[in-house]
């Protein structure tokens, strides 16, 4: 029934500090792990959605024996269709990764200059 690589509508049951649980149909709960739910860093998980609400989930990983999924809403719009984000909002801190030589260097020029 569920295939990895899915995007599933779910409804939010409930929140810990490592996640978002949810409920999918044909008795399936799911989980969306703090590492999941955005490329940014996550103060708190309730601030991505309410208990009740319906949103949307890429799977992960599925076990049928148990009926639960792991599940990402990371780089999907999760609150409206599911559907892949453009890629500017997919890049996270790449940006940061990739000017940070350049910043050092900078940074170590104008300290340098300075004496």
């Amino acid at each position: 029934m569920y295939k990895v690589g899915d995007t599933i509508r779910c409804v939010v049951t409930g929140f810990k500090e490592y996640g978002i649980f949810v409920a999918a149909s044909d008795d399936y709960n799911g989980l969306i792990h703090i590492s999941e739910i955005s490329n940014s860093f996550v103060h708190n998980v309730s601030d991505y959605a309410e208990v009740g609400e319906v949103i949307y989930a890429k799977i992960i990983e599925v076990d049928n024996k148990i009926k639960h999924l792991k599940l990402s809403i990371k780089n999907i719009n999760y609150k409206v269709d599911g559907k892949e984000m453009e890629e500017s909002n997919k890049n996270g801190f790449l940006p940061l990764k990739e000017h940070l030589n350049i910043w050092i260097n900078e940074k170590l020029r104008e300290i340098n200059n300075d004496k």
